[in-house]
């Protein structure tokens, strides 16, 4: 009988304990008010992006209500002129991972999205706007929606992140895995030193097949495969590739003179060799006495095509080399002043012959001095 009432006993905890745990089912309320008025920018805003700025637009809207009160996500979408949103060209969640009530976007996101939309470079073009907001499954568009004219200028929508030449005309020949790689020194600006001989080179973002292809026509960057033709002797250049602006510069170096400073006069010449180097593979070198010590400044001159170009340190004054980073050897544009923005030669240097060479690498246009 005992035995009976436990086990009666532990059955009704049992059941009391289950239905503890039962919680009453109630369906999810996904009811919201969708957005009813846009606060900014203006109606038929006209934009002139500039995406190389830190220019920027910002969308504001009045927010929306869930009927329990709960948050609403915001995406901010856009279509064509004379579009309904039902396949927007672009959307994005709004600024805090979507929960605000504005989104900022840069010039340079502005101009990608028109890119998208297919208004082209150097052109005027009408998108319109609209803020859709949703909860769970929920998604509903706002009652009004806005113009905004995008000015977009020359250049690129999406810039490459690398940038390589090839061709016969090329230090790499046609061969793409050999490709000459070119330096960036900024958002989608590229540079190299780099020698062209007869025949045709093209741009392409990555070394070896595949990948997009650009070619310059009458000093533009175009998308595309035409090949570039170059004729005559094969000649040293500075290569450049803004693609922010769509542009190409290239200028023709004829050789970089080695400048001391006390004699002020060129005392070497260097040469291209080939990978972007330049070699003077024995200079004479002797310092200058002066009253108060002997003077081993030195610096570079580019002699290009358009005329002389001065190249030297970042500091105005400088040490011996001894101990130096590798910034010490970086080689910037400067004055032709005769005394700045000059290096020193190691005092091992004095009355006797050093190999000097000038170094196009990805980090920086740099030079070494070798005492023979």
């Amino acid at each position: 009988m005992k035995k009976l009432i436990r086990l009666s006993s532990v059955i009704l905890l049992a059941i009391i304990a289950i239905s503890a745990c039962k919680k009453e089912g109630r369906p999810l309320n996904l009811s919201l008010t969708p957005v009813g008025t846009l606060a900014s920018p203006a109606d038929n805003v006209d934009v002139k992006l500039d995406p190389t700025s830190n220019g920027s637009v910002l969308f504001k809207w009045e927010s929306a209500a869930a009927t329990d009160g709960t948050l609403v996500l915001y995406e901010v979408a856009f279509d064509k002129a004379g579009g309904d949103f039902s396949k927007p060209v672009y959307k994005i969640v709004s600024d805090g991972a979507g929960v605000q009530t504005q989104l900022t976007l840069t010039h340079k996101d502005l101009n990608k999205i028109a890119n998208t939309a297919g208004i082209a470079s150097s052109t005027t073009g009408k998108l319109i706007w609209t803020v859709i907001t949703s909860k769970g499954t929920n998604a509903k568009a706002a009652t009004v929606s806005r113009t905004i004219q995008l000015e977009r200028p020359a250049g690129f929508a999406e810039n490459p992140a690398e940038l390589y030449l090839t061709g016969s005309a090329t230090e790499g020949g046609t061969d793409r895995a050999k490709a000459v790689k070119l330096k960036r020194v900024d958002d989608g600006v590229f540079e190299t030193y780099t020698s062209l001989k007869a025949g045709d080179y093209i741009l392409i973002d990555k070394a070896g097949d595949g990948g997009k292809q650009y070619y310059v026509e009458s000093g533009i960057i175009k998308e595309g495969s035409n090949p570039v033709t170059v004729s005559g002797a094969q000649k040293t250049f500075r290569l450049n590739f803004d693609f922010t602006s769509a542009t190409a510069k290239s200028v023709e170096i004829q050789s970089i003179g080695l400048f001391m400073s006390a004699y002020n006069t060129e005392i070497g010449t260097l040469n291209y060799t080939a990978n972007g180097v330049f070699e003077a593979p024995n200079v004479a070198v002797e310092f200058y006495q002066f009253s108060w010590g002997r003077d081993e400044r030195y610096k570079f001159i580019l002699h290009t095509a358009a005329g002389l170009e001065y190249m030297g340190s970042s500091a105005q004054n400088n040490d011996p080399p001894a101990g130096k980073p590798a910034a010490y050897f970086y080689l910037l544009p400067v004055t032709n002043d005769q005394w700045n923005n000059t290096y020193k030669f190691d005092p091992s240097a004095d009355k006797k012959h050093v190999k000097v060479d000038v170094m196009f690498t990805q980090d920086a246009l740099t030079h070494k001095v070798t005492v023979l």
